[in-house]
C-alpha cells in the first residue's frame, strides 16, 4: 500500500466512555461529540440503544441525539445495538447513519455481551439487517475476539472467515474484525486481515484494535500491509475492554494515530486544529 490512500478514521466516544467510573452528565457529552463532528473523522461512534442496567453511561444516548444542534457535519453517526429492541429505538433518528452489532467469535463473550449465543446472534443480525434495509441504513457487524479469547474457547482464524460467509448473505457490507483484550500480535492482525481482505474484497474491513501505549504503531502497521483502510480510535486511548489483562491496554491513541498516518503520508481529512481543540476536552472530560 503506497501512502497518499484515504484512511477512514472512527472516532469511538461511546467505548471510551462506557467504562468510565464517574457518569459524565448529558450536556457534557453533547458538548464533546459536537466538537468532535467536527474534526473530520468518516464516522463517530457515538453511542449505544442497550440496556442501562448493563452500560448505565449509556443510558442517556437518546438524549444525547435529541439535543445535537450541529448543523450539516462531516462525520456520519454509528451506535451499537444488541437487539431488536435497540436497532428499532435507535432508527427512530434519523439523523443516526449506521447501526452497529458485536458478533462474538467466542460463544462465551456472546453470552456474556448480549445474553446470547452466536445462533441466536446470527438471527438477531438478520433481523437487524432487514431493519436497516427497511429504513436505508447500513449495519456494521464488529467480529468481536476475533484474533482469540481469554476464556479458553477452542479458536482459530478461519472460524471469523466462515462466520463471515454466513453473514455477508444477508447483505452485509462493512464488517470490522476487532482485538477485543489486545492480545494479538502484528503477525496475526496482519494474516487475519490479509485474508479477510482476499476472501471479501467487495466488502469493507475495518480493524478495532487495542493495543498498550507501546504496542499500537506494530499492529496499525500490519493492518496497513494487509489492506485495511478502516481504524477505529478514541482520544487519548481512552476505554477499550475492562477485561483486557493489561489496565494499559485501551484503545488506539487518535492523536498519536492521526500524527503517525500524516508523516507516513497517508491522507485523513482530518482537521488538526479542531483535532486539539477535542483533545483538550477529551483530557478535562475523562479526568
Amino acid at each position: 500500500m503506497k501512502p497518499s490512500v484515504d484512511i477512514k478514521l472512527i472516532e469511538c466516544p461511546r467505548d471510551a466512555m462506557q467504562g468510565f467510573e464517574r457518569i459524565i452528565s448529558t450536556p457534557d457529552k453533547v458538548s464533546y461529540i459536537e466538537s468532535l463532528l467536527k474534526v473530520g473523522f468518516d464516522t463517530l461512534d457515538m453511542g449505544s440503544f442497550v440496556s442501562p442496567k448493563a452500560i448505565p453511561q449509556m443510558a442517556d444516548t437518546a438524549d444525547v441525539f435529541r439535543q445535537l444542534s450541529i448543523a450539516a457535519p462531516t462525520s456520519k453517526k454509528l451506535v451499537i445495538v444488541a437487539n431488536e429492541r435497540g436497532a428499532r429505538e435507535a432508527l427512530t433518528f434519523s439523523s443516526i447513519d449506521y447501526l452497529g452489532f458485536p458478533f462474538s467469535v467466542s460463544e462465551t463473550f456472546q453470552q456474556r455481551n448480549t445474553n446470547a449465543g452466536r445462533e441466536q446472534a446470527y438471527t438477531t443480525v438478520a433481523t437487524l439487517q432487514e431493519l436497516c434495509l427497511a429504513a436505508q441504513r447500513k449495519l456494521v457487524v464488529y467480529f468481536s475476539m476475533a484474533f482469540g479469547n481469554p476464556y479458553g474457547d477452542v479458536y482459530h482464524p478461519d472460524e471469523v472467515l466462515e462466520w463471515a460467509h454466513r453473514l455477508q448473505p444477508l447483505g452485509i457490507s462493512i464488517f470490522s474484525l476487532a482485538d477485543t483484550v489486545g492480545m494479538a500480535s502484528p503477525d496475526q492482525v496482519y494474516k487475519l486481515t490479509a485474508a479477510f481482505i482476499k476472501e471479501f474484497s467487495q466488502l469493507e474491513t475495518g480493524l478495532h484494535l487495542h493495543a498498550s501505549p507501546a504496542g499500537w504503531k506494530e499492529k496499525v502497521e500490519a493492518g496497513l500491509q494487509a489492506g485495511c483502510v478502516r481504524f477505529d480510535a478514541a482520544l487519548g486511548g481512552v476505554g477499550g475492554c475492562p477485561m483486557a489483562a493489561d489496565r494499559l491496554v485501551g484503545n488506539l491513541n487518535m492523536e498519536l494515530l492521526v500524527q503517525w498516518l500524516d508523516e507516513k503520508g497517508y491522507s485523513t481529512g482530518i482537521d488538526k486544529e479542531q483535532l486539539m481543540i477535542c483533545s483538550l476536552q477529551a483530557q478535562q472530560l475523562f479526568a
